[in-house]
């Protein structure tokens, strides 16, 4: 089964609409207009248009497979804060807020409208994403799930932890997971296809792929096809082969 992933995205409509034009080629060439296209999740954050990226991804394809969008950790703690501004996401460090300005969580407001967030109260602040931010927006970020599965594939947005059944993962670990599941070579019951952790270039480790290739830093958005047990990142040039490090 052939599916499409698109990595950390954080804010940056026209390149998650590049990587899209990228799949839509790719779909005519190989006459498959039926594949689900998954995003890994961090929609929001550091970049200049998260409000763009989830109406575009709410509004949904025109045509084509079905999207999947998962939450990433920076979803959750933008729906949190809508929730309830003083919350505290269990996977962030004690010493670090949404707010701050190293987590991007002004930028995101800023792409609603609301400005000069380090001068105003929390409550101030709270008041008025609720009035700018739509519903449908929220309820989206609500409801993002946190795992799809294909045939050989699993995606999510940061990782599993080793060792426990897929239905018994945490979401703190699906969203915020790094080493533990990064230094862990077994095989997870398929292709493990992630991101929230900036890698250069998408690396293929074996038993995981990760393709957040730091859009939320400059760095380009990567979108890959996964189909019979192969990996291939979509690029102008067409399919390139995305093969296992050796170790």
């Amino acid at each position: 089964m052939r599916a499409y992933a698109i990595g950390d995205i954080h804010g940056h409509l026209g390149l998650l609409q590049e990587a899209h034009v990228l799949i839509a080629r790719d779909r005519r060439l190989t006459g498959d207009d039926t594949a689900p296209v998954v995003h890994l999740g961090d929609l929001v954050d550091r970049g200049p248009d998260s409000a763009g990226v989830i109406d575009w991804l709410v509004a949904g394809p025109a045509k084509g497979g079905p999207w999947i969008t998962l939450k990433g950790n920076h979803d959750f703690m933008f729906a949190l804060f809508l929730d309830d501004p003083r919350a505290k996401d269990p996977g962030l460090r004690s010493d670090l807020g949404w707010l701050h300005p190293r987590l991007g969580g002004p930028t995101t407001l800023a792409s609603y409208g609301i400005a000069d967030v380090a001068a105003r109260t929390l409550d101030d602040l709270h008041e008025e994403a609720l009035a700018k931010v739509p519903p449908e927006h929220r309820q989206f970020l609500e409801a993002l799930p946190l795992m799809h599965q294909t045939a050989g594939a699993i995606f999510v947005h940061a990782g599993l932890r080793p060792g426990i059944p897929l239905d018994q993962q945490k979401p703190t670990d699906l969203m915020w997971i790094r080493a533990e599941f990064h230094n862990d070579r077994r095989d997870h019951g398929g292709l493990v296809v992630h991101g929230h952790t900036p890698v250069d270039v998408p690396k293929h480790y074996g038993n995981r792929l990760n393709l957040d290739t730091g859009a939320a830093y400059g760095g380009p958005l990567t979108v890959a096809v996964i189909e019979d047990g192969k990996a291939t990142q979509l690029t102008d040039d067409g399919r390139l082969p995305l093969v296992p490090l050796t170790y």
